[in-house]
């Protein structure tokens, strides 16, 4: 069986022409808008509650518009947003060290390997420099220099220092800002909140996104909600390796059902392996825990020189030490975007000389910084961090050097989207890490939480109004046909998961999904180990639907049968991640095909086959999937050999 049919190409119909320094001022000035009395007709659902979710419906709330809130948590605020530490990006140039918003258009396009849309990452650096005002602005407590203005560092792929930072907290200090502009949405009587709901299904009328299908996880009862737009802000799909940085609860289902409905799912193979995680320590773990990148500003990576040198790191001198990311990329050092990072960390493991149990780690050392800066100021800035790896591994960070090796943290797939961030199905736009737009192979680090907010606050309640000019649409309702067949699709999902009642437990499957997709489509891919992932996923999804047991009934809260539909989407994306990395034969950002690397190790591209967005349309899981290609076209930044030597 083949596994994939090549259809027609896909274009960007939205996106301006012309220089590209003014295309988002003529984008805004072409489309359609909504006089703020018309808005109070119109609904907008906003499905999920981090950083583009809940500044989109805060925003769009504020405009006028009728906005209801969707997150699966028990309040918005434990969106896993909250997680994200080191800082977000913005081309402000405090610190007159040469950034600019072309400095950093260039750096995110040259960091996602030349695989992301000239026109979104444009419009994403011009953005940026208002998403640090509307945050002072809400009173989010950045980090200050001793005179009072606002501090920055480094991160990864950068040779300025563009990062705001609130400590090792900036993720929960943004969405906290974020959440109470939502609350007061919510206050006045604009936003209605539904926690504790799971989206199930997207409701497609005419080829319009009018509505979704929740599941109320307290009651177990099952509604259809409707409006003349439905904004998904979801998130990503790590959690599709099992192990990885994110959140239990953070799964790929909504998005996976407007893909079933319609919606393209673009490149899902790139997927972000962060660097600078603690490393394993056992089966017993469900997930791992991330450490900031911005640690690697002070912090030093290093492994012995020699294999299986097993001393106390104090008692490696230095001379026996080798700080390879310095030694590799003297430009930038410990600073290199994520991918490099973790590639070369696997490396040196690879060749046995590894740390800690099993070989599985690096040093992250801080002794150089404490002694130039004096562990008082190292507190000041990292604190919170080094008391959380204490915490889980017993070291302090203050004597010995951090523990860390790469796992699964961020994806830049998603959703396809055009310029206005609306996807293939008319009315269904799609924000934040839910769609692929702005970070090519590879996300540079602080970017996720820029993107959150751009699209959030700027971008989407700007291009939803060129969709809304034409409503309100035609009044929908539970008994509409399309809407009876979306809810009996859910409740016959639920029927069929509660029915199987086998022998093995949903995280049993959940772990050696991810122990399949970690080792054959993780850091390094292969044809022959990607065609052998295919066959293993089909064997476990057909046992999965033999064996699997959910305890329990569908009348309540019953946190199996929601892992269970969670991971059964997981399954038919596992699947298609690999099939998207198997057709891509090159390597770009973190996709690394073992068959193509240059001769020091370097990821490979393949310019001339393999410069375009991959676009997947679900044809009903019989058929294989059809594979539209969007090709990309470079102006400004020309494609080159990267290269942070």
């Amino acid at each position: 069986m083949d596994l994939f049919t090549e259809g027609d190409p896909i274009a960007d119909a939205r996106a301006p022409q012309g220089p590209i320094e003014t295309r988002w001022d003529r984008r805004r000035f072409e489309a359609k808008l909504v006089n703020p009395a018309n808005r109070r007709k119109l609904t907008v659902i906003v499905v999920g509650t981090g950083l583009a979710g809940g500044s989109a419906a805060a925003t769009l709330a504020e405009q006028g518009y009728r906005v209801r809130s969707y997150c699966y948590q028990d309040s918005p605020r434990r969106a896993h947003s909250i997680a994200a530490q080191g800082g977000i990006n913005a081309a402000k140039n405090y610190r007159n060290d040469g950034d600019s918003v072309h400095r950093l258009f260039y750096d995110t396009v040259k960091g996602g390997d030349f695989r992301s849309r000239e026109s979104n990452v444009h419009r994403l650096a011009e953005v940026s420099v208002n998403i640090i005002d509307q945050c002072v602005a809400q009173g989010v407590p950045f980090a200050r220099e001793y005179g009072g203005l606002l501090d920055t560092r480094s991160f990864g792929g950068a040779q300025v220092q563009r990062t705001f930072y609130a400590r090792g907290q900036t993720g929960q200090q943004l969405l906290l800002g974020a959440y109470q502009a939502l609350e007061r949405q919510i206050g006045l009587g604009n936003v209605e909140m539904n926690a504790r709901h799971e989206m199930l299904e997207l409701i497609v009328v005419d080829g319009r996104a009018r509505g979704i299908v929740v599941r109320d996880l307290v009651t177990g009862e099952i509604t259809s909600e409707f409006a003349d737009a439905v904004v998904l802000a979801s998130g990503g799909y790590g959690n599709v390796f099992y192990l990885s940085t994110n959140a239990k609860g953070c799964n790929v289902t909504a998005t996976w059902r407007a893909h079933r409905r319609g919606a393209y799912f673009a490149n899902p193979c790139y997927t972000q392996i962060h660097p600078t995680c603690i490393p394993v320590s056992g089966d017993h773990q469900s997930k791992l825990t991330l450490m900031s990148e911005s640690l690697r500003n002070d912090g030093r990576v290093w492994v012995p020189n020699a294999k299986g040198d097993d001393r106390a790191p104090k008692d490696i001198p230095e001379e026996e030490r080798d700080y390879y990311l310095e030694r590799i990329y003297p430009s930038f050092g410990n600073l290199v975007p994520r991918d490099i990072a973790s590639r070369a960390a696997k490396n040196v493991c690879d060749a046995g000389r590894g740390v800690g149990p099993g070989g599985l780690g690096v040093y992250l050392d801080f002794a150089d910084a404490i002694d130039r800066l004096g562990r008082k100021a190292i507190e000041a800035k990292y604190g919170n961090l080094f008391e959380m790896y204490e915490r889980i591994t017993g070291e302090d960070p203050y004597e010995v050097p951090m523990r860390i090796y790469p796992a699964v943290h961020y994806t830049m797939g998603g959703l396809w989207v055009d310029y206005d961030l609306q996807s293939t199905i008319p009315g269904l736009f799609v924000v934040g890490e839910a769609n692929f737009s702005d970070h090519g192979a590879n996300r540079l680090g602080a970017s996720a939480l820029m993107q959150g907010l751009a699209d959030g606050y700027f971008v989407l309640p700007n291009t939803i109004a060129n969709y809304l000019a034409a409503g309100p649409f035609e009044r929908v309702d539970a008994s509409h046909p399309e809407a009876v067949a979306a809810r009996r699709d859910v409740e016959d999902r639920i029927r069929r998961l509660l029915a199987v009642d086998g022998d093995r437990t949903v995280d049993s499957f959940h772990r050696e999904l991810g122990q399949i997709m970690w080792e054959h489509c993780g850091m390094e891919r292969s044809e022959a180990g990607l065609r052998k992932a295919i066959d293993e996923i089909r064997a476990l999804r057909e046992e999965f639907w033999k064996r699997v047991r959910v305890p329990g009934d569908g009348d309540g809260l019953n946190q199996s049968l929601e892992k269970a539909g969670r991971v059964a989407d997981f399954f038919e994306l596992a699947e298609l991640m690999c099939v998207d990395a198997l057709h891509r034969e090159e390597s770009c950002g973190g996709h690394f095909r073992a068959e193509h690397q240059t001769p020091d190790g370097e990821a490979q591209r393949d310019d001339d086959r393999f410069a375009y967005v991959a676009a997947w349309e679900y044809t009903g899981g019989d058929e294989p999937a059809v594979l539209h290609k969007e090709d990309l076209k470079f102006e400004y930044v020309h494609p080159t050999q990267r290269s942070y030597k």
